[in-house]
Parts: C-alpha cells; sequence; structure tokens
C-alpha cells in the first residue's frame, strides 16, 4: 500500500516524520521546512489519515511499522533518522524494535510504549460521525456541529483540518477512515510488548509535553528496557501537542540532539 507522503529537500540523509491520530503529513510542514536544510524529509500520512489509502485491517503498530518499512523500500531509504509523534511515535518505536538497523536515531514525541484508556478519542469519532458533513458548503457550518461534543478550541480545529471539499459528490468528506479508527482504537491506544522483544540501541529522545500525563515516571520501566540509550527531555508548560504549541524549541531539541547523536 503507497504511503502518502510530502517531500523536503533532496540531498541529505533521509529523516522520516509520522504524524499523530487524527494528524497528517501536511500538518509537520514548518518544522519539516527547518530539518529540511539538515535531512531530506518525508512528510507521511499514515494509513487512513492524509492522502493514504483507507485499509481494512486493525491499525496494529506491527502492521503499521511494516506499511512505513514498504515506503522506505519503495524510496530506496536503507535506514531513515525517524521523528514520530504520539501515534506516529508508537509506530516509529515498533520499526525501530523490529528494523533496528533500518533506524538510525529515534525521536517520541510525547508517547511511552505504554497502553492508553483513550476514551476521548472515539468521543471525537462519534462526534464528527454525527455531522452529515455532504450537507454543509463550509467548514465553519461543521465546527459549530462539534462545539457542544468537543468544546475545546485547540483540538476542535485540529480535527477540522480532516474536512476537505468531497470531489465525488456534494458538500464536504472527512479525510480521515473515522470507522476505521473506531475499530482499531483499541489496538491504536496498546502497545505490543512481547517479553522475548529485543530492545533498539540507537540514539532515542523522548520528547515529552511538561504538562501532558503521556511520558510518566510509570511509564520509564519500560523505556529503559526496550530503548538502550535514551534521553528524556520535557518542554515546560507544553501538552500533548509540544510541537504545535513550540515548534521552534521542539526543533532546536531534535537538531541538538541528531547533532550530538551525529546523524
Amino acid at each position: 500500500m503507497p504511503l502518502a507522503h510530502i517531500q523536503h529537500g533532496e540531498i541529505n540523509p533521509p529523516l522520516l516524520i509520522l504524524h499523530g491520530l487524527f494528524g497528517s503529513g501536511r500538518n509537520w510542514g514548518a518544522i519539516a521546512k527547518r530539518l529540511a536544510h539538515s535531512y531530506t524529509v518525508y512528510a507521511l500520512d499514515l494509513p487512513n489519515h492524509g492522502r493514504s489509502p483507507w485499509v481494512e485491517d486493525v491499525m496494529a503498530y506491527p502492521f503499521m511499522a511494516e506499511e512505513v518499512a514498504a515506503f522506505m523500500d519503495a524510496q530506496g531509504l536503507g535506514s531513515a533518522t525517524v521523528i514520530g509523534h504520539s501515534m506516529g511515535g508508537k509506530t516509529a518505536m515498533q520499526l525501530a524494535l523490529n528494523h533496528g538497523d533500518r533506524v538510525e536515531a529515534l525521536v517520541v514525541a510525547d508517547m511511552a510504549p505504554v497502553r492508553y484508556t483513550g476514551r476521548e478519542h472515539l468521543t471525537y469519532i462519534r462526534a464528527m460521525q454525527a455531522i452529515d458533513v455532504a450537507q454543509a458548503s463550509r467548514r465553519a457550518e461543521v465546527e459549530e456541529q462539534l462545539r457542544d461534543a468537543i468544546p475545546i478550541d485547540a483540538i476542535r480545529k485540529f480535527l477540522m483540518q480532516n474536512l476537505v471539499p468531497n470531489e465525488n459528490g456534494p458538500g464536504l468528506r472527512w479525510q480521515i477512515n473515522l470507522a476505521g479508527l473506531a475499530a482499531s482504537m483499541d489496538a491504536i491506544m496498546d502497545f505490543p510488548l512481547e517479553p522475548e522483544m529485543e530492545p533498539y540501541g540507537g540514539p532515542t529522545l523522548f520528547l515529552a509535553g511538561g504538562a501532558s500525563d503521556y511520558l510518566l515516571p510509570d511509564h520509564m520501566p519500560a523505556v529503559n528496557r526496550l530503548f538502550l540509550d535514551n534521553t528524556v527531555h520535557y518542554l515546560d508548560g507544553c501538552g500533548h501537542w509540544l510541537h504545535a504549541e513550540q515548534p521552534g524549541l521542539f526543533t532546536e531539541h531534535v537538531l541538538d540532539f541528531l547533532a550530538r547523536a551525529r546523524v
């Protein structure tokens, strides 16, 4: 399955960006352009997101990691540096654990290799599914209908980036596969920890939001067992979408880490 992507640059070492749940490679444009001064950046759309195909498979992380590996094969990339946020962070971790020789260095943004609850994500999906977007002509109409179910402006506006013109009919359509995401939510919240899983030994940065609860002290035993050469840093005042809240600071930390890792 060919994953859609946006490429920035073309002559430097490769770097992949894997977005989080409800996101797309397009969300990372400003950061990707800055990283493209030092890397050839591929901002991917993961399955059921952005311009990538919708799939019937449950979006378990071994499946998504293999799709990323297949993308690398198609691009002729033997190895690459990988940055992943949230769901993309878990996909990146799975790729590193399954194909450690293909990941030069790893940056995981606000995520741990553990299971989460994810109840609010299903609430968002149900709210989006409840609106007949084919009858809407403007995104503002749909956003207003979502206001009661999703009262936090930043989250609602982020989700609205998935609403696009319907090329095959009237009104608008959701670019993400809402039904597929709902069916896969248990797998997306999970992380498959096999007892015999070999750890990843490459340089790894866990960059977390100081105001987020996605990377907690209780998660560190799993982090330390699976990622032997890890560094953890918290961005003060940032929440789960730390790369959107402080893109400049986020990028500085990433570049500093990669310079020290010499990749």
